[in-house]
């Protein structure tokens, strides 16, 4: 994996970059905005100015698959943004104010030698050989509470993979649901989910999928729950393995959810690792160091470092990296802690509550590392 990081006018781009030995590399790019005092559109100016700069030089090639950008005020901005970004792939809004004071971030996920298009069932379709990488952003629905929106999001989501010949349990590797005041709404996500995953053979002896459920809002006050979501046609089975780390962490299924710690997909060429959003949790389910965002955040990353050994990777091989703070208070001691660690490394720290109130900062990431599978045809 390398890693670097360029300045723009206004914006500052850090972009890591994987490098496969067939057509298809990989690049992730946080682009945050360097400069506070500007206007919400001078900002957006700057993020789209020095992502069009990097598409003309190091990102030259690169096809964009999914886009999300982390918003301040989304009832106010989302339509801006949806305007002067008129890019084909999969897009995804949410109020997640950057905590640096900024009213904007943009991560985006670009690949090279593929082809994208928008299909017929509403997934962003991404394909290089056999694989056919379906993405979907901003997914939501206006029904009466966090459980019904839940519950049909899911259904509207089974019926896209259906028409793309995929099922839930088979295809679907990643989803993020973003929950509007999270510690009144969740309960009625969780709900929804358990129930539609039982329908769908997803249970405790199979497997769940990776996930993060976190706070978040929609442009519209009505939307609940939105969500993304990631599956790829073309996967066998035994492509695709799960991650526990039983030492550090419990099955969410003790605690009555349903998604996985990580998930790994196999390639010819590659491994990717999905890691759910994690906390300070231990193999109780337990929150650890109650109060203390300090040793919080130590052993988030103690638990994040346990579940990327367990696929066979390290910190070194993390492309991207998003932060979730409970409160902005502990935006500054969290930001320094990680660019001690993490200088020059795609993350972004946001404000978003977790699911849990006693968990004040909780992380999400996602790895590849070059193998060698001769079993499996190359990403």
């Amino acid at each position: 994996m390398m890693n670097r990081s360029i300045s723009f006018d206004n914006a500052r781009a850090c972009i890591s970059q994987f490098a496969g030995t067939g057509q298809v590399d990989e690049y992730h790019v946080m682009i945050r905005v360097t400069n506070p005092l500007l206007s919400f559109r001078q900002q957006l100016d700057a993020v789209l100015d020095a992502y069009q700069q990097l598409l003309s030089g190091p990102l030259a090639g690169g096809v964009a698959v999914l886009k999300r950008y982390f918003l301040s005020d989304a009832a106010n901005q989302a339509d801006e943004v949806l305007a002067a970004d008129v890019s084909d792939c999969a897009k995804s809004l949410v109020e997640q104010a950057p905590l640096d004071g900024t009213k904007l971030g943009l991560w985006a996920y670009l690949m090279t030698g593929v082809t994208s298009r928008l299909t017929e069932s509403g997934l962003y379709e991404v394909a290089h050989g056999p694989y056919r990488h379906l993405w979907n952003g901003s997914a939501h629905n206006l029904a009466a509470n966090s459980e019904y929106q839940t519950r049909l999001l899911f259904n509207e989501y089974i019926m896209q993979l259906a028409q793309e010949g995929c099922t839930l349990k088979d295809n679907c590797i990643r989803t993020w649901l973003f929950v509007s005041d999270v510690d009144l709404n969740y309960g009625g996500v969780v709900r929804a989910r358990n129930q539609v995953f039982f329908t769908q053979g997803l249970t405790h002896d199979t497997h769940f999928i990776a996930s993060t459920g976190i706070g978040g809002r929609a442009q519209d006050p009505c939307v609940l729950t939105q969500m993304d979501n990631y599956a790829v046609a073309g996967i066998e089975a035994r492509q695709v393995s799960h991650l526990y780390a039983p030492t550090h962490l419990n099955r969410t299924s003790d605690y009555g959810v349903s998604f996985e710690r990580g998930t790994c997909v196999d390639y010819g060429d590659r491994r990717q690792v999905f890691i759910s959003g994690t906390a300070s949790i231990d193999n109780k389910g337990q929150i650890v160091h109650p109060g203390d965002v300090v040793r919080q955040t130590h052993r988030m990353w103690q638990n994040v470092e346990v579940l990327l050994t367990e696929a066979g990777c390290t910190y070194d091989d993390v492309a991207e990296m998003v932060v979730y703070l409970r409160d902005p208070a502990d935006y500054a001691v969290v930001s320094r802690l990680y660019e001690e660690r993490f200088a020059g490394r795609p993350y972004i720290i946001v404000h978003a509550p977790v699911c849990r109130s006693g968990w004040l900062v909780e992380m999400e990431c996602m790895a590849v590392k070059a193998q060698h599978h001769a079993d499996f045809a190359p990403f």
